[in-house]
């Protein structure tokens, strides 16, 4: 058993006692003595004086280790049929430049690099067992930013114009490690309000035509029984549909009935029938990952802007070999995105959206209190008439408290900041609004409906931004049922004060901040209520 140099006391009944306890290591390190005399064994016998560098080979009862030659004197030596698989370091199979990074290595760190929406780049260290919602805390931290589940870990296939939002149990090492050498790859840090709305109460993510349990059943059926159908092993729904599907080698696209099952994705040969005959099998969803396509109309010529991709693993760059298909509206496209994810994941993904939920309620930080989030959870409403408040639970009293409120709204004179008039104007009046997160200053429509898109069409993702056509207005833009909608807010005035209003003044507001705050709690004339701002931070 080797040793470094220096003395041992009693080193023949250590290794002894190594034996004897079963100990797997072979070697014996000591610290050197100040004296720098030889040790001696119980039997007086005294070891040679060996250099402070050079290992020393203790002789044990059970073997006989040569210091010119260790090996085992009881068993023939046996030379290694495969020597290239010993030295990995060495071996041309494994470290081959045509196979890029490899598989990451336990104990080592690796440099990955994690670009925000506008560009700039962040190098960080991650081990090899680091996942995406490890890391994107780290980043919340580092931003200072709004800590919630909504922020992901995005993976970018720009020349694929791929991209999919990482899982929060997935290692961002491997998947890192799969990328091709030199491809335009990378880690994007943004919201995606999107990423467990399938948990929630959303009948409109699963339609009921696309789904087996629902159509055999002949009865609607509730959100919650249809995914617990999905994260049990022991059920067997089935997804089905129409999807536009590219030829492999060629740019044509043809029309065919899809089913989507626990062992995979499977299309008819013969309209919509599942005989097992005209069944063929399409791909696996174990080795596979499914992303959206970003710029199917341009790359890929796809008939409509819904297109996805599934992607298998052992495809790392190119074309060929990815599995194109083309969904009829958003609504099919992201119950095939769901679907898919949670026939792969199953409890898994559940398990990720607990643990999420229940970091929410731990304080992620200690030091200075964060941008105030507001959320259905948190807003009630609320009766002050009496000398105590009171939750109002009576929808149609709920709705009553509504319109009185927006009327009092109407008729307010006495405001919290000081209005910009025609003999008076106040900068930090009307500035207050580009200091919130909500505010994206002057973007274009096309721009504001691909940043709504990235994080997520969600009911109640908004934004305000300035509006284009009119310079003194502003624009509210809203997504309701996976369609953004854009709502112009002008400015008037009366009795010499400056009002925003989005009704023709009906219902005014002293600035943008209490418009957007009367809003996130009623709905007023929109759809739905502001629930998520979209936001953009700095790496």
């Amino acid at each position: 058993i080797p040793g470094p140099a220096g003395g041992c006391r009693d080193a023949a009944g250590a290794a002894d006692n190594a034996m004897e306890g079963g100990a797997q290591q072979n070697s014996l390190w000591e610290p050197p003595e100040q004296d720098g005399g030889p040790g001696e064994r119980d039997g007086g016998e005294g070891l040679p004086e060996v250099k402070r560098s050079q290992p020393l080979f203790i002789h044990g009862n059970s073997r006989q280790l040569p210091q010119e030659e260790p090996r085992a004197s009881s068993l023939p030596s046996i030379p290694n049929p495969f020597p290239e698989l010993c030295s990995p370091s060495n071996s041309p199979i494994l470290s081959s430049p045509a196979l890029g990074q490899g598989p990451p290595r336990e104990g080592t760190s690796h440099v990955v690099k994690v670009f925000g929406e506008d560009g700039a780049c962040r190098s960080l260290e991650a081990s090899a067992g680091t996942t995406a919602r490890q890391l994107c805390e780290t980043l919340v931290r580092r931003t200072r930013a709004l800590h919630d589940h909504s922020w992901a870990l995005v993976e970018l296939h720009q020349h694929l114009a791929l991209e999919r939002c990482l899982e929060d149990h997935e290692s961002v090492v491997e998947v890192q490690s799969s990328w091709a050498p030199g491809a335009d790859s990378r880690f994007v840090f943004r919201k995606n309000f999107a990423k467990y709305e399938l948990f929630k109460s959303n009948a409109s993510l699963f339609p009921e035509v696309m789904v087996s349990s629902c159509l055999e059943a002949n009865k609607s059926m509730a959100h919650s029984e249809l995914i617990q159908n999905f994260l049990n092993s022991g059920s067997c729904p089935e997804v089905q549909g129409f999807l536009q599907l590219r030829e492999a080698g060629r740019k044509v696209w043809k029309r065919f009935h899809f089913s989507l099952r626990r062992s995979g994705l499977y299309y008819s040969t013969k309209g919509t029938s599942k005989d097992p005959r005209h069944l063929q099998y399409f791909a696996d969803l174990t080795e596979s990952n499914i992303y959206y396509v970003t710029q199917g109309k341009k790359l890929y010529g796809t008939p409509t802007e819904f297109g996805f991709c599934i992607k298998p693993h052992k495809v790392r760059s190119g074309v060929k070999g990815l599995k194109l298909l083309c969904s009829e509206d958003e609504q099919s496209r992201s119950c095939w995105m769901a679907s898919f994810r949670l026939f792969k994941y199953g409890m898994q993904l559940y398990c990720n959206y607990q643990q999420a939920q229940a970091r929410l309620s731990q304080p992620p930080w200690i030091g200075p209190t964060p941008l105030r989030s507001v959320s259905d959870n948190a807003l009630v409403a609320m009766d002050f008439s009496g000398c105590t408040g009171r939750v109002i639970e009576n929808p149609s009293e709920v709705l009553t408290a509504a319109l009185e409120e927006a009327q009092a709204w109407r008729k307010k004179t006495t405001h919290r900041y000081s209005l910009p008039t025609a003999c008076h104007s106040s900068p930090l009046s009307a500035a207050i609004h580009r200091t919130q997160p909500w505010f994206h200053g002057r973007i274009s429509r096309e721009d504001t409906q691909q940043l709504i898109g990235r994080q997520g069409l969600v009911d109640g993702v908004f934004l305000v931004r300035e509006s284009q056509r009119n310079p003194k207005g502003f624009v509210l833009s809203l997504c309701h049922l996976q369609r953004i909608k854009h709502y112009l807010i002008l400015p008037s005035e009366e009795e010499g004060r400056l009002y925003f209003t989005m009704d023709d003044g009906q219902t005014r507001f002293a600035d943008l901040i209490q418009l957007v705050e009367f809003h996130q709690i009623n709905r007023g004339i929109l759809p739905c209520k502001l629930r998520h701002y979209c936001t953009c931070v700095a790496l």
